[in-house]
């Protein structure tokens, strides 16, 4: 096949406009995340209106075990959105998980309590949950594609790194609407009623996006290779049933995406349990804490997006994990010095730490200090900026690393199993041995020894991506992609 065959005319992103192009992608998946990150943000609000097990932390467990069933779907959302994805379009796609999960949201905001309708609120809400993570496992993939689709070499990391600002945006601007929300209904409106706002604005944003995505057009290689006749029969057997295939979707998530997911999901959603269980800092502050770090870490997203078009994809995705596994322990010994108060472990106030007093964290040992906002906030700061490291050139790389037939269904499978898994239990696997060992460091033994893992498997078996051409077609891969270039050859065989 020539290597005009698949290379989509030199104007195709031009007559669309890269900026719109990428503009209708991340507003629709900024809003797929900040419907997801409501549950997260307002845990501590509302666990108890939907499970009662006795106790506010059996609340919380539980709130955070219906939080966690969303994620552990996603893998299942990226198998069947990301063989649509591969069969039917990219566009079409993300414009149904989109729908999906906006009704989804909105019902949540409708939903009666368990003091109206008893414990089957909670079985509502977990299956509405497990509606979300199927079309949050569609959406990332499509959106991430299709940026990457239309993106010139040279410059993928750059313009894919605007889709993963996409989550954090999210996460800033769910945090945005509670605030805001719980300023105008004041406290005991909020918890009356009020927490149900920031769900129903889920489905205003949503209409706004849906309309936007309608006037794109499909993705310029996907296109080509559907007029070629070049798509795949079944993506699914073509990247699971291919053995060798099958190996680098396995070391995507190894090597990449399961490190990524748990210094994601600590970075941006246990640094926000922890500044409220466990250190006890109310809700205003420690929303504001993490929308102030937020704000500040977001625009490295692009900075180490486009770096990694420069250095390549691997060595600032590792050095991101290897930080993260070297200073946890002394970021979280520092907070803990800051914070307002200091327990023994979560939910259990025996005993306050005062000044002069060590603070528990034994393995880093600080005197208790004042409380400082600004000191937890650089703490944050600092764990979102391993964030952007490991997050913003991974888009790039898990588009490169498959070829455009099987493109969507491959990357998106390792990328939801290592963030929707592995990185989406962090929160409730962190609280649980909190609880049971007494020790605050224990929340964080579980993100490090699996950042941990992740490094050494990538370090050692993980190929740079940079330098392939996915514009050049399939069959051309050997000449842009030497270290990928035979899971590109075998993947395109039929498997017949």
């Amino acid at each position: 096949m020539a290597k005009s065959d698949l290379l989509p005319t030199a104007d195709a992103a031009d007559k669309q406009g890269i900026v719109k192009i990428i503009a209708a992608s991340s507003v629709g998946t900024m809003i797929e995340w900040y419907d997801f990150y409501i549950f997260g943000s307002l845990a501590a609000v509302i666990a108890s209106k939907f499970y009662q097990t006795g106790t506010p932390l059996g609340d919380m467990i539980a709130w955070l075990a219906a939080f966690a069933v969303g994620f552990i779907v996603r893998p299942f959302g990226a198998i069947f959105f990301g063989r649509i994805g591969d069969l039917i379009g990219r566009k079409y796609t993300f414009m149904v998980t989109m729908g999906i999960m906006g009704l989804c949201t909105a019902a949540v905001g409708v939903l009666p309590t368990i003091d109206k309708i008893g414990p089957i609120a909670g079985v509502i809400l977990i299956g509405l949950r497990i509606l979300q993570g199927l079309a949050l496992g569609g959406e990332y993939g499509g959106a991430a594609t299709y940026v990457a689709e239309h993106a010139p070499n040279g410059k993928r990391g750059y313009y894919t790194s605007f889709i993963q600002i996409t989550a954090t945006a999210g996460l800033f601007l769910s945090l945005g609407v509670i605030l805001a929300t719980r300023q105008l209904v004041g406290e005991a409106g909020f918890d009356a009623w009020g927490w149900r706002v920031p769900f129903l604005v889920s489905s205003i944003l949503v209409a706004v996006s849906l309309y936007i995505r309608v006037s794109l057009k499909e993705s310029p290689l996907f296109a080509a290779a559907k007029a070629k006749g070049r798509l795949s029969k079944n993506p699914i057997t073509e990247s699971f049933g291919n053995p060798y295939n099958l190996r680098w979707v396995l070391l995507a998530l190894f090597g990449a995406t399961m490190g990524q997911g748990v210094v994601w999901y600590t970075g941006q959603f246990y640094a926000l349990f922890y500044l409220q269980k466990v250190f006890h800092v109310d809700l205003i502050h420690s929303n504001l804490i993490i929308a102030a770090a937020l704000l500040c870490a977001t625009p490295f997203f692009v900075v180490f997006g486009a770096l990694s078009d420069r250095i390549g994809r691997k060595p600032i995705m590792l050095a991101g994990m290897l930080l993260a596994v070297l200073t946890y322990y002394p970021i979280y010994g520092i907070m803990a010095a800051y914070a307002p108060k200091t327990y023994t472990a979560i939910d259990a106030v025996t005993k306050v730490a005062t000044p002069n007093t060590p603070v528990v964290f034994q393995q880093f040992i600080l005197p208790y200090q004042h409380y400082s906002p600004v000191v937890l906030g650089f703490c944050i700061f600092l764990q979102v900026l391993y964030v952007t490291m490991v997050y913003g050139p991974i888009a790039a790389f898990l588009v490169e690393l498959f070829p455009t037939k099987i493109r969507y269904t491959s990357m998106s499978l390792p990328y939801h199993i290592g963030n929707g898994v592995f990185g989406g239990l962090v929160p409730i696997i962190g609280l649980s041995l909190l609880s049971k060992t007494g020790n605050n460091y224990a929340g964080i033994w579980y993100p490090i020894g699996i950042a941990a893992v992740c490094f050494v498997v990538g370090a050692l078996l993980l190929p740079e991506t940079k330098h392939l051409d996915i514009n050049a077609g399939e069959s051309h891969a050997d000449e842009h992609a030497p270290q990928v270039a035979v899971a590109e050859a075998v993947a395109i065989a039929d498997i017949d």
